[in-house]
């Protein structure tokens, strides 16, 4: 099955606010995807704040990881300011599918 790379960076104006708001439910969220997310977690700024988010899943299609992102409670909540999905090809490193 096909993995797409989610990059998502927070919007300037209030996305640290929103996404403090949102982030038991976006972590309650990101746990029902199970087996699907390959790798999650804040992208960070050099002082240390989360300003973004990279997920690693597999989907059926490009189609299926956008409709899936737009389910994220953070989409919902306006939380990101920039998203980009890209299928990626695994070719190195510790758990890359068969």
């Amino acid at each position: 099955m096909p993995l797409f790379a989610f990059h998502n960076l927070d919007n300037e104006i209030n996305g640290a606010e929103l996404r403090a708001a949102n982030r038991p439910a976006h972590l309650a969220w990101v746990q029902t995807l199970g087996d699907a997310v390959r790798m999650a977690g804040p992208l960070m700024s050099e002082d240390g704040q989360m300003i973004g988010s990279l997920c690693l899943i597999e989907v059926e299609s490009l189609a299926a990881a956008k409709a899936l992102g737009a389910e994220d409670p953070y989409a919902k909540a306006g939380v990101f300011g920039h998203t980009h999905v890209h299928e990626v090809k695994w070719l190195v490193g510790e758990g890359k599918p068969a």
